[in-house]
């Protein structure tokens, strides 16, 4: 009998080291919000976003469909993927061999990839062939996006200074890119997109609102470009809602044709992954941050959404969000357009009945902001998944606590990234070691073709969406 009770000790003792060492206690010292390893219960929720990345692995590319069983993607959503794997990797969830074989899989795909026009990565790609296609998944080339392509640089930056074996791979990848139309001259991202009514030319469109412009604007900063202007909060105004004084991008988007959304997304990204530093910052603590101005902005859409749970009884966490029903994607605002709490279309149709609590908002707010709101908001939330699909996109708020039925890897991706900087704080890290991108640089020494530091025109600075 005491050799079965030793027997059955040494058992719990092995798995509860395990789980522990799974987790890889790395640590860069405290950190704004939430600290520390992962809880029994955080680390199942973990598990279940992954569910999400297992259930939708192309195997042919190596990419994941960025819609539930969709064979879809963009470069947004693929750096989804990329944060969901390093997230689970750290987490002891994949094994580093399992971890190896995707990054390489996905790269090889990526190295094959046709780019808009031989400039950049189209919008869309199909996951299972990796043909160019267009938002209906019909192969066709339709442009590319500056923000998209910045978080996606972001996350190349996060695995090539962590794990250096895949240095090379991805640098050789981005050595592909020809940045002359993505950068002008004076630190303003373009995204491309055709002109249908102009012989199909292409036409290069500022890109980026509040919020999202300053995020990718550091994205481009983090491989060494000069992004100043994109980098800058103006022009913006505030708006007082419950007594916060809430910014906005002050371009008129009557004139300009962009919603000037404020949401939690931009925000919550910039914190978990750079702790609202600068893109230039390289040695700063994770208890300072060095991006003031944005910091404080994020301060501010943090409280005023706790602020309307507190009159209102309505947990709220604001940002873009996809349906599983038309209009199938809406802009879920704190404010844009000339109102507070406005949910609207592409096209600007104000649709209320589709206001939700976001789930990649929530864990966002939670583990940024550690109080009883994001206490009450985790409790309300964490729950709404399916084992084996992963998280639902949010909750609607006026329909009964009904979730959204559908599940996309941007909503997973971040959801596992938040966790992962419950454990390490700061995602973006600097190893101090040269690179092939680095020696590039400093050699000028770019592909032919490639215009890393070119930047031959300026273009027209007519304006588009995010």
């Amino acid at each position: 009998m005491l050799l079965r009770y030793c027997c059955l000790f040494v058992c719990f003792l092995t798995c509860a080291l395990s789980h522990l060492s799974a987790q890889k206690q790395l640590s860069y010292g405290r950190h704004p919000g939430r600290n520390g390893p992962l809880t029994e219960e955080e680390l199942r929720l973990a598990r279940i976003a992954w569910k999400y990345f297992e259930r939708n692995y192309q195997d042919t590319t190596g990419l994941v469909n960025a819609v539930d069983m969709y064979p879809s993607t963009t470069m947004w959503d693929i750096a989804g993927y990329m944060a969901a794997l390093v997230s689970v990797r750290e987490m002891g969830i994949i094994d580093v061999a399992t971890f190896n074989y995707r990054i390489e899989k996905m790269f090889q795909t990526f190295m094959r990839l046709s780019f808009f026009r031989d400039e950049l990565p189209n919008k869309c790609y199909n996951t299972i062939t990796g043909e160019k296609v267009n938002y209906a998944n019909q192969p066709m080339e339709i442009g590319f996006s500056a923000i998209d392509l910045a978080r996606f640089l972001i996350w190349c930056k996060i695995i090539k200074e962590r794990y250096p074996e895949h240095s090379d791979r991805i640098d050789d990848f981005i050595l592909r890119w020809k940045f002359q139309n993505v950068i002008d001259s004076t630190g303003m991202l373009f995204g491309a997109s055709i002109d249908e009514k102009n012989d199909n030319k292409t036409q290069y469109l500022q890109e980026g609102r509040l919020g999202y412009e300053e995020y990718a604007a550091k994205g481009f900063q983090l491989w060494g470009f000069n992004t100043d202007l994109a980098a800058r909060p103006e022009p913006y105004d505030t708006r007082i809602i419950y007594g916060i004084e809430i910014p906005y991008d002050a371009r008129d988007p009557r004139v300009l044709g962009a919603h000037n959304y404020v949401v939690s997304e931009s925000y919550v990204l910039d914190g978990i992954e750079m702790n609202w530093d600068k893109g230039t910052d390289r040695e700063s603590d994770d208890m300072h941050s060095t991006d003031t101005q944005i910091a404080e902005f994020a301060q501010r859409i943090y409280k005023v959404q706790e602020e309307r749970y507190k009159r209102t009884g309505i947990f709220t966490a604001r940002t873009e969000h996809q349906l599983d029903s038309d209009p199938y994607f809406v802009y879920d605002a704190i404010f844009t357009d000339g109102y507070p709490w406005n949910t609207i279309t592409e096209d600007g149709r104000y649709v209320p009945q589709f206001a939700a609590v976001a789930l990649k908002g929530a864990f966002g707010l939670w583990v940024l902001w550690e109080t009883p709101y994001t206490d009450a908001l985790f409790k309300y939330i964490k729950n709404a998944y399916d084992p084996e699909k992963g998280f639902y996109e949010g909750i609607f708020e006026r329909k009964g606590n009904e979730p959204i039925r559908t599940f996309t890897m941007n909503n997973n991706g971040i959801i596992l990234e938040t966790l992962l900087y419950k454990m390490q704080g700061k995602l973006v890290r600097f190893s101090g070691r040269e690179s092939k991108w680095d020696r590039v640089l400093r050699e000028r020494k770019e592909p032919p073709g490639s215009f890393i530091y070119e930047r031959q025109r300026k273009p027209t600075q007519t304006t588009s969406n995010r």
